[in-house]
Parts: C-alpha cells; sequence; structure tokens
C-alpha cells in the first residue's frame, strides 16, 4: 500500500486529467442505462423519459425484473455514486449531492431480494453440513407486486400473539447451544438433538427469509416504477452526454483524489483490531447475537465500513485506469473477497438469531438456530483472519 500511495502521489509520474473522470462517468452511464433497456425488454415497468434512456420500448409481458438487468443496474448505480463521491470536488455540487443519494437509494433496493435468497441458501447448506440431513432446496415464492402476506410462524404449539417475547426457554436454549461453543475446545454439538431441530429450523428459516423476499421483490418493483426512479433514469441519461464539472476540475490531478481515497481506507484498516482478527472463540459475539437485542453487532460495523472504503478505493483506481479493473492488485480483490464473506457470514447469522427469537418454538429448533448462529459467527471470524492475511501480504508485499 505504500508503494502504490507513493505512486499515486509521486509528482514525477503523469498527472491523470479531469477527461479521465469525465469518460468513466460516461461509461457507467452508459452500462445504465443498457441495463435499464434489458430490464423493459424482460418485461418490466416501461421508462418514459426522454433521451437515450426513453427510447428503450418494453416486450409485452407481464411485471417483472430480470436478475442480470437488476444486477447491472446495481454495479453501475454503486460506481457513480462512488465516484461521485471520491472526485466530489471537481463536480458540480448541486447536482452531485442531489443524485448520488438517489443512486445509492437504486442500488440498496435493488440488492435486497438477491441478498435475501442468497442468505437462505447459505443457512439452509450450513445446517444440512451440521445436522447430516438432506439440505432442504429453499421455497421460491411466485413474484408479485402485490403485498406480501405474514404466514404463520412455523412452531410447536398454537400459533403465539406477534407482539409477545420470544420463549425464555427457547431463547436460553439458544444461548446455551452458542455458548458451549465458545470453549478453547468446543464439543461437537449433539447431532441427535441438532438433527431434531435442524428440519424444522430450516423450514422456519425458509418462511421468515423467502417472506422477505418477496418485500424486496415487490420493494424493487415498485421503486423501478416510480417517479423517484424515472428523475434518477432521466439524470443519468443527461450524464452519458455532459457531466457537470466544477471549476476546480481544470487542471486537477486525479491522483490526489484517489490517494486520499486510498488514505481514508488505510486508516480504517489500522483501526481494525487486526492482532485478534480470526480469533475462533468470539464468545461475546456469540452471546451479543443471541440476546433479546436486535440492534447489529457493533463488533461488525468498523468492518462493513472497511469494505465500503475498500470499494471506493478500486473504483478510484478504475477512474484512473479509465475503467480497466485489470491493474487492481490481485491481493486487494482477496482482501474485498474477505469482506464481502465477513458480511454475508454476519447477516446470516443475524438471521438465525432472529429466528431464534420467534415465539414459542421448541426447545429443538432453538438447539439448531444456535448452533447454525455460532457457526455463522466462526465464519465472521475466519473472514476477518483471511482479510488479515491478505493484507499483511500486501502491506509486506508493496513496500519491499
Amino acid at each position: 500500500m505504500a508503494q502504490r500511495h507513493h505512486e499515486l502521489t509521486d509528482s514525477t509520474a503523469a498527472p491523470v486529467a479531469e477527461d479521465a473522470l469525465t469518460g468513466y462517468l460516461r461509461a457507467q452511464a452508459v452500462e445504465f442505462l443498457r441495463a435499464l433497456r434489458l430490464h423493459q425488454e424482460s418485461g418490466g415497468a416501461p421508462y418514459g423519459g426522454g433521451g437515450a434512456a426513453g427510447r428503450a420500448q418494453p416486450r409485452a409481458g407481464g411485471a417483472g425484473h430480470s436478475p442480470d438487468a437488476a444486477r447491472a443496474l446495481r454495479r453501475a448505480a454503486r460506481r457513480i455514486s462512488g465516484t461521485l463521491h471520491t472526485f466530489r470536488p471537481l463536480l458540480d455540487p448541486g447536482w452531485s449531492e442531489q443524485i448520488r443519494p438517489e443512486l445509492s437509494w437504486l442500488s440498496g433496493t435493488l440488492a435486497q431480494e438477491h441478498a435475501c435468497e442468497a442468505r437462505l441458501e447459505r443457512l439452509l447448506l450450513a445446517l444440512h453440513r451440521l445436522s447430516g440431513t438432506s439440505p432442504t432446496p429453499p421455497t421460491v415464492p411466485v413474484p408479485s407486486s402485490a403485498p406480501a402476506r405474514q404466514p404463520a410462524d412455523l412452531t410447536e404449539a398454537a400459533p403465539a400473539d406477534p407482539m409477545s417475547p420470544a420463549s425464555p426457554t427457547a431463547t436460553a436454549t439458544a444461548v446455551t447451544a452458542a455458548a458451549t461453543l465458545t470453549s478453547p475446545h468446543p464439543p461437537l454439538p449433539d447431532r441427535a438433538h441438532l438433527t431434531v431441530g435442524a428440519v424444522k429450523a430450516g423450514a422456519l428459516l425458509d418462511r421468515q427469509l423467502n417472506l422477505a423476499r418477496t418485500r424486496a421483490h415487490s420493494a424493487a418493483l415498485q421503486a423501478l416504477g416510480s417517479s423517484r426512479f424515472h428523475a434518477v433514469a432521466d439524470q443519468v441519461a443527461v450524464l452519458a452526454s455532459e457531466v457537470p464539472l466544477a471549476p476546480a476540475a481544470v487542471d486537477a490531478d486525479l491522483r490526489s483524489f484517489a490517494a486520499a481515497a486510498e488514505e481514508r481506507l488505510t486508516d480504517a484498516v489500522a483501526a481494525l483490531p487486526l492482532v485478534t482478527a480470526g480469533h475462533p472463540y468470539n464468545a461475546e459475539a456469540l452471546v451479543h447475537g443471541l440476546s433479546p437485542d436486535p440492534a447489529p453487532h457493533p463488533q461488525d460495523t468498523p468492518w462493513h465500513q472497511v469494505r465500503l472504503l475498500l470499494r471506493l478505493h478500486r473504483y478510484a483506481l478504475e477512474v484512473l485506469h479509465n475503467g480497466d479493473r485489470v491493474p487492481v492488485d490481485a491481493r486487494l480483490i482477496a482482501a474485498g473477497e474477505a469482506l464481502d464473506r465477513h458480511r454475508e457470514a454476519a447477516e446470516a447469522a443475524a438471521a438465525a438469531a432472529q429466528a431464534a427469537r420467534t415465539p414459542r418454538i421448541a426447545p429443538a429448533t432453538a438447539y439448531a438456530l444456535g448452533v447454525l448462529h455460532a457457526d455463522q459467527r466462526h465464519e465472521v471470524e475466519a473472514a476477518r483472519y483471511a482479510f488479515q492475511r491478505s493484507w499483511q501480504k500486501q502491506t509486506v508485499g508493496t513496500s519491499t
């Protein structure tokens, strides 16, 4: 990192003019419009805006959206938003501050459906691995733009009041199951007890996460057909032909802004507990996840922030290399993949903990969810360790 930072700030190197920034933003805007056309041709809601985006015509068909189109829209929106953040002094402030949060809203909305689907698959496969049972295939609901109806909780007794607290016995069982794995030499989970609860735990997760997925699908459809999205698409269509620059962009060197993004990342990594990262018996993390407090895990927040800063750093390098991602160090990509796994495991653990708070679930079901939660928190620690190793290799490699 030290060597790369020196290269970005070396005054003897050729400066990178604002033309690279405008070219990159225009290219990403074109990618956004192509994804919008793909969405319309797959039967999505038509876009009635002007400019290049308004000329796309949808095929006849039912309402829906293509996963590939949503992924491409998300990808382009993230890159435009991240680039506007890193190079904001060079862009018209009124325009930049207006479109950037809208792009973040769009990207976040479109990401939820895929995240729910991937989380369910991850948890069911982990249950299968832990219990030795046959994996339960996720039940994919039929996408619908109508609001999803809450199904009954999968419980052992009569349906409980949704506002009633989770069973203290079941919650205590889940906490105990997780706590047994925090010893330096944790015993293997009770396979017989785990097998009994794994099937019903999987069914409960299937219902809860498929409900969340259906709601996310409806939210994405509503977003893509809203006037708010049409306004964003209009602005991106204009961006494809003209980038509103600030006077400061004249004779500016983009390397200094990319170096500042790298420095923010380096400072955030330096604040992480890398010495203890990857410790496999993080009892505090396990107990907090199954506590009655549904707030996000406090240990995960700085790691998620590093993941975002690493993404901004990579986008800045793309700008300097005219959109070519090949020059990015492979070790930097490995660090990003470790942080992606960290987030996925942390969110999967949170989903298992949320399921364990379901009212009136049987102790065997709670036990299975507690073991599943502990397993995913171990995956979190493993991802932190992988990030630590990749980052240390990167630091050593760039300083020699």
